[in-house]
């Protein structure tokens, strides 16, 4: 079908600079989300965008500790069924020509159920956890962002096959409102995952895809939530989770189904012995 290629610059905001990875700061999944997301809505202005599919995190973004804004394009194509398929790029400068990077991918999918097929009311955490990890310590030894992504708060509890947390939506300066709500929440989530795959695997497991995300209602900065991570299978280098977002009523604000979780540093990074060491048993580490 059709595409069409809007040209867009990113704002670096501050907070930006706080998602790093490998040594480099990198754009955060649920920025560039945001980002297709309010483009569509720009190209579509009744377009609904809280229902996507077949998300795929290609490359990661890197951005410069200078840059103030980032050159970009917006890809969109309209599919079957109404979907219409965006994919953030970048041009990176070869040898002997410009190639264009796609960094974020994903379809707004006019079809796909916003409720993903989920009661409401959070299921309440096994009283018999594995064990339970200050969020101060996950940040400095697990997940190791700034400031402003260390979104889980109080302890993450981990369970053989799932984790609970709770997380902040931080307010942000000249942070306006998305379509999709605050990102911090679903990356809060994302982090929990990821410390509980770095139990299961020698790898510090990174988001690289999903098969649907639902907004249900979109969150609010300043808000608290609950997260509940669930592993749903296991492979020597992929774990596939699924994740759901609550308010402080237990409804479910958003879902994440088949989250692709991959090492993403080709071996240069792996979890802290500590974290694979801990026997099955109930235990709680480190202090807030």
């Amino acid at each position: 079908m059709a595409s069409e290629r809007r040209e867009i610059v990113i704002p670096v905001r501050p907070w930006f600079r706080d998602h790093c990875f490998d040594g480099r700061i990198v754009l955060a999944a649920v920025e560039a989300m945001q980002l297709l997301a309010v483009t569509v809505q720009a190209a579509y202005p009744h377009r609904e965008v809280g229902g996507m599919r077949s998300g795929r995190f290609a490359r990661l973004l890197a951005i410069s500790p200078e840059a103030t804004g980032i050159d970009a394009l917006v890809e969109l194509e309209r599919g079957e069924h109404g979907g219409i398929r965006a994919r953030l790029l970048t041009r990176a400068q070869g040898k002997v020509m410009t190639r264009l990077v796609s960094h974020c991918e994903l379809t707004f999918a006019a079809d796909l159920n916003l409720d993903n097929g989920l009661d409401n009311g959070a299921i309440a955490p096994c009283a018999h956890a594995a064990m339970d990890l200050a969020a101060a310590q996950v940040y400095r030894e697990l997940v190791l962002f700034g400031p402003a992504y260390r979104t889980l708060q109080d302890r993450l509890v981990l369970h053989a096959d799932s984790a609970w947390g709770t997380v902040l939506a931080p307010a942000m300066d000249f942070s306006p409102a998305g379509p999709l709500g605050s990102p911090f929440p679903l990356d809060g989530a994302m982090h929990a995952a990821c410390v509980h795959g770095q139990r299961l695997v020698d790898f510090v497991p990174f988001p690289v895809g999903f098969a649907s995300r639902c907004v249900v209602k979109p969150t609010h900065a300043g808000e608290r939530y609950r997260v509940q991570v669930q592993l749903q299978a296991r492979t020597e280098d992929e774990l596939l989770y699924d994740l759901c977002i609550f308010d402080q009523e237990e409804q479910v604000r958003e879902t994440v189904r088949g989250l692709r979780m991959r090492d993403v540093s080709h071996g240069r990074i792996r979890p802290p012995a500590w974290i694979r060491a801990i026997p099955t048993g109930r235990s709680r580490v480190g202090e807030a």
